[in-house]
């Protein structure tokens, strides 16, 4: 039964390890522009968003050109997001092993 005891302390050391990358991730911001800079987003590494300016002369323009250039910012962020919380997770639980398989 010393694998049972190994298995826990490393699901242990995993789990504080994802409590910190969970600190970590919430602390991180990733600033997104669009449509030439006039779209500025920023959201965390959890996927939150945290802020969206516009330029002003920008919602001038074609409803559906500044529509485009938001949802590109949006998309492009939450994009960025997820690939950066996936990669952290990715370093924090490669070192849990499950025996036999699993």
């Amino acid at each position: 039964m010393a694998g049972v005891g190994t298995l826990l302390k490393q699901a242990q050391k995993m789990q504080r390890g994802i409590e910190a990358l969970q600190t970590q991730l919430a602390a991180k911001e990733i600033e997104v522009t669009s449509g030439g800079g006039a779209v500025k987003l920023k959201v965390n590494g959890t996927g939150q968003f945290l802020t969206l300016t516009l330029d002003p002369e920008f919602l001038k323009e074609d409803a559906k050109l500044v529509s485009a250039a938001v949802l590109a910012a949006v998309q492009d962020a939450a994009k960025q997001a997820k690939d950066y919380n996936d990669a952290e997770m990715q370093k924090v639980t490669s070192a849990f092993q499950m025996p036999g398989g699993f």
